[in-house]
């Protein structure tokens, strides 16, 4: 065997984890399906549908924003949870019409699923997960175009499950009830420079979560050019800035959760 070889097999062993113990992750598609079905019977019965749109943000940040940022705090959620899972994140969400060319929506790269499909994903991810066991199926979403079809299908499938063990729970807090914006304005930035897309609140968080999806050299107020499609000042943003407010939404959403499922 060669010095290449054993190095490999060595890194293989390291890597695998030991016989009979399963990932420490939260992960659904990181687990096998016996992995599951055991968590569920040991009382993780909490899954968590995440979605993120697939959208520009600007010269400055990638166009998986939403999706680097959900994966970061669905993940705190469930840890902090500590009887939930992460299904895999859904990436395809309205982003406006296909035809649209105005405002933050069709720049090179955008993908949009029309919100009725949508819906249709978001229901059948939810009837496969409840009919696996899972009894709390929570919806969040980090981007504003998830947000009513979301609601709307939590509402839809509640209706018909009325008596049933499985429930589904629109958890709008995350995305709408943190107050990041409000906290911002508190350290004396007016609402102009912290905008509405991709400029102080999305870079902040992006650049705590990941800091190479941000194009340093391409920070500019505004975006630096019209129709730049940034809606902001991300030149303010920071690592600070983006921990508070990653962590305001977490907490946002356990309160929201918490109460949901106690009800």
């Amino acid at each position: 065997m060669t010095t290449r070889t054993l190095s490999l097999a060595a890194a293989l062993l390291l890597a695998a984890p030991a016989a009979g113990q399963v990932p420490n992750t939260v992960f659904l598609d990181e687990l096998t399906w016996v992995e599951v079905a055991d968590k569920i019977d040991a009382g993780t019965t909490t899954v968590i549908v995440a979605t993120a749109g697939t959208e520009q943000n600007g010269p400055h940040m990638v166009l998986g924003k939403h999706k680097f940022i959900v994966t970061e705090t669905a993940e705190r959620i469930a840890r902090a949870l500590g009887n939930a899972l992460v299904a895999p994140i859904v990436t395809y969400v309205p982003e406006g019409t296909v035809e649209e060319s105005e405002g933050n929506r069709q720049r090179a790269g955008t993908i949009t699923l029309p919100n009725e499909h949508y819906m249709m994903l978001l229901e059948y991810a939810a009837r496969s997960l409840a009919a696996g066991g899972f009894t709390d199926i929570v919806f969040i979403g980090d981007s504003g175009g998830n947000q009513r079809g979301m609601e709307a299908v939590a509402a839809m499938l509640n209706g018909e499950w009325s008596g049933r063990e499985a429930r589904v729970h629109f958890v709008g807090d995350y995305y709408s009830g943190h107050g990041f914006a409000d906290w911002l304005e508190e350290q004396g930035h007016s609402r102009e420079e912290i905008g509405t897309h991709a400029g102080i609140m999305d870079t902040s968080q992006l650049l705590y979560v990941n800091a190479r999806h941000i194009r340093t050299e391409e920070l500019a107020p505004f975006g630096g050019f019209d129709g730049a499609g940034v809606r902001g000042d991300p030149t303010k943003a920071s690592v600070a800035y983006g921990r508070v407010g990653i962590q305001m939404k977490v907490d946002a959403a356990l309160r929201q959760i918490r109460e949901l499922i106690s009800r």
